[in-house]
């Protein structure tokens, strides 16, 4: 019988906000994948700035609306720069699977009118990426499990369960905006959950501090004492102590949290980057002592996503933690594109009607098939 292999596009962007991903990819029936090449797309800083203004709620809802159909030709955009990269047409690309762009996300119940819900807002709308690209689109991956009861988060644990497999008891951490870490072990079904910060204080605090978008390879923070005080007054948050399955962003950790938190600060504005680091370090690897470790062994840490080229963050994971620390790039996954080939691995579940959520990590009462799809 012939393999029903597929040539994919995944598109993501995440709580960073600063690029779109896109990675192509050919997946078969059995979930061999060949990552082919990845394309990136950085936000023109209007969109990015527009784009945290929603996320941060201090926009309306006509901006919300625009720049659904704004991040959509510009995702769009990315994938057609990826098809001609490669020499490629159209026509042979077989779907494209996109995330979109979380503005929102609500993992919690609310009530009004004695109707409860949990809610997420993915925005860039499907079926212009669809129309502009003349490719199927599938998109609008996390509704279906909040509809299931689950929070939506994390759905990359489906796809690395399939990359990193379990021969090892493993830590598959991505540090994006957001950390959030995959549990991979032969001693219990697979579970994940977000930890916390990753880069998007340190991120916000450079931006404040040193106008710049980021700390590059962690330098501003070597520069920098922790301040055990000011660690511990952050440290001093509720989320942290949530037991799993959960998820944040920033709802939570916003600009206006981020302001809170500089006004405690101390005088030293790189002690104040290398404290912020090592909450992003800490949380990491309290969160395995906490969550993860009642449960099952870890032998090392695989880490992804931007904070993978902090060098100061991963000393300080490997300080904290006392394991070996290994990157994705270890097992030929190129960092920044993990993710977007995740979702073009969800994308081949959506088309086959094959379930494509793990409640064990989303908190869903079942397993349910993702993605809406945009037929071209």
């Amino acid at each position: 019988m012939n393999k029903n292999t597929k040539t994919a596009i995944g598109l993501m962007s995440g709580t960073s906000m600063d690029a779109i991903d896109a990675a192509l990819v050919r997946i078969d029936d059995d979930f061999n994948f060949e990552f082919i090449k990845g394309h990136s797309l950085k936000y023109p800083s209007e969109v990015r700035q527009k784009l945290l203004e929603i996320a941060n709620n201090k926009a309306t809802t006509s901006d919300i609306c625009f720049m659904d159909f704004v991040c959509a030709k510009l995702f769009a955009r990315c994938a057609l720069e990826l098809i001609t990269k490669n020499g490629l047409q159209a026509g042979d690309i077989d779907y494209i699977a996109s995330h979109g762009q979380t503005v929102f996300h609500i993992p919690e119940d609310k009530t009004i009118s004695n109707i409860t819900a949990k809610s997420t807002l993915q925005i860039a709308n499907i079926s212009t990426i669809s129309e502009l690209t003349g490719i199927t689109t599938i998109g609008d991956f996390r509704s279906k499990d909040i509809a299931a009861g689950g929070q939506g988060a994390p759905l990359v644990p489906f796809a690395d369960e399939l990359i990193f497999k379990k021969d090892k008891n493993r830590a598959i951490q991505n540090i994006g905006g957001i950390g959030n870490v995959t549990v991979l072990s032969k001693d219990c079904e697979t579970f994940a959950f977000d930890t916390g910060p990753g880069n998007m204080l340190i991120d916000g605090a450079v931006k404040k501090l040193f106008d710049l978008p980021f700390d590059k390879d962690g330098q501003i923070a070597a520069k920098g004492k922790i301040d055990e005080k000011f660690l511990n007054e952050l440290l001093d948050e509720d989320y942290y102590k949530k037991f799993p399955p959960k998820t944040t962003g920033r709802e939570l950790f916003n600009d206006d949290y981020l302001m809170r938190v500089l006004q405690k600060a101390p005088e030293n504005k790189y002690d104040t980057i290398a404290t912020l680091t090592a909450l992003s370090a800490g949380t990491i690897v309290d969160s395995y002592k906490n969550f993860v470790l009642p449960k099952t062994t870890i032998d090392e840490i695989v880490i992804g996503g931007g904070g993978a080229y902090n060098k100061t963050l991963i000393n300080l994971i490997k300080d904290y933690s006392k394991l070996p620390v290994k990157t994705h790039a270890d097992f030929k996954i190129d960092d920044k594109f993990k993710e977007a080939i995740a979702f073009a691995m969800l994308g081949f579940c959506t088309l086959n009607h094959t379930p494509n959520n793990l409640p064990a990590c989303t908190g869903a009462s079942k397993r349910v098939i993702m993605g809406v799809v945009s037929y071209s």
